[in-house]
């Protein structure tokens, strides 16, 4: 590299070769530098950002530019209440590095930031006049009169809000407790006391606390409760229950009549047997008991279905079985009973099906 430089002889800024030189400070940095070092005096009022703009640094360069002077020292900024009580953005540029507590000194020396006494500023608008508060009375006071009433029945309330029976100190804990469910059913103290009235009534119904609470806890709105006392005292009238029937009133004791004399004991009824009919049957002569007007005992009347059974079957299968039903009608009389009849009369059913 050749190296070919004139010092001139005027128009000239001296930098120092630590700020050309230094490493934390970008190319942008360095040319505000020695742009605002060698400015007239007439013009060091305006904002470092108005001098950058001057040289071309704008936007993101510029921001860029004036942090690495703000942390290495170069540039410190002051808020300081300025003219009518606007605060206003001191800037404090040096070639130099310099430390919070130079750069203090700086502001106090050059006496920035101390404004002017209150006292000795013009006030804004108007002359200071005397006091016009307090001359004008209510309309409807007259002096030498006090407006003010205490409530009357403040003590007495209070006093009867601290007396309560067992029910209705029960009664208040389930309606202060609905805040568990919901917050929008939150109530205070004398609004819970308001409607222990109507609530106690609900136990001498015959409601216990448990079920008062899920009633008035639920079916709730989607939406948020306003007044969480309107809603509670709209539900204890609208879904009280029915009063209990009043018990019937004791009847006087009476006389009893006397008991009618005894009547003597009627002999027993026997108990009713039917009477012995002889069957119309086939075979020997026997009697049978007969319910309900039957001539047949049930042994013949079982031989003779079966009879039946075994001309309707000779019938379908056209042979005349007359005289095997009349045998198997005889056969089923003997003494084994009827399991031997209807065996007799399954085989002449069997014969017949293989003719």
């Amino acid at each position: 590299m050749l190296w070919h430089a004139i010092a001139p002889v005027r128009r000239y800024t001296k930098v120092s070769h630590d700020v050309m030189r230094h490493p934390r400070l970008n190319s942008d940095a360095k040319v505000l530098i020695s742009y605002v070092q060698g400015l007239p005096e007439g013009q060091v009022d305006r904002a470092l950002s108005e001098h950058a703009r001057e040289v071309g640094i704008k936007g993101r360069r510029y921001q860029a530019a004036k942090e690495q002077l703000v942390v290495n020292g170069f540039v410190h900024e002051r808020k300081a209440p300025g003219a009518r009580g606007l605060r206003a953005t001191h800037q404090l540029f040096s070639n130099v590095p310099l430390s919070d507590a130079d750069a203090l000194a700086v502001w106090r020396e050059a006496g920035v930031g101390g404004g002017a006494d209150p006292s000795a500023q013009v006030p804004t608008v108007g002359q200071p006049r005397a006091r016009s508060v307090g001359h004008q009375l209510p309309v409807d006071e007259e002096p030498g009169e006090n407006s003010f009433r205490p409530p009357t029945q403040a003590a007495d309330s209070e006093a009867a809000l601290d007396e309560l029976s067992p029910e209705e100190a029960r009664v208040e804990r389930v309606l202060l407790s609905l805040r568990e469910c919901r917050r929008d059913l939150r109530l205070g103290v004398a609004e819970a006391r308001s409607l222990v009235a109507l609530a106690v009534e609900w136990l001498r119904r015959g409601v216990s606390g448990v079920e008062l609470r899920e009633v008035l806890s639920s079916g709730l709105p989607t939406g948020r409760v306003r007044s969480a006392v309107g809603f509670l005292r709209h539900r204890l009238v609208q879904k009280m229950p029915e009063a209990p029937a009043p018990e019937p009133a004791p009847q006087p004791a009476s006389v009893p009549d006397p008991a009618p004399p005894a009547l003597p004991d009627a002999p027993p009824t026997p108990p009713r047997v039917a009477p012995l009919v002889t069957c119309e049957g086939p075979g020997n002569e026997h009697v049978f008991r007969a319910y309900g007007g039957a001539t047949l005992c049930p042994d013949c009347q079982q031989a003779a279905a079966w009879a039946r059974w075994a001309e309707r079957r000779a019938a379908d299968l056209g042979v005349d079985l007359a005289e095997d039903a009349a045998k198997a009608v005889e056969a089923g009389r003997d003494p084994d009973g009827w399991r031997s009849r209807l065996a007799a009369a399954g085989a002449v059913a069997e014969g017949v099906d293989e003719q």
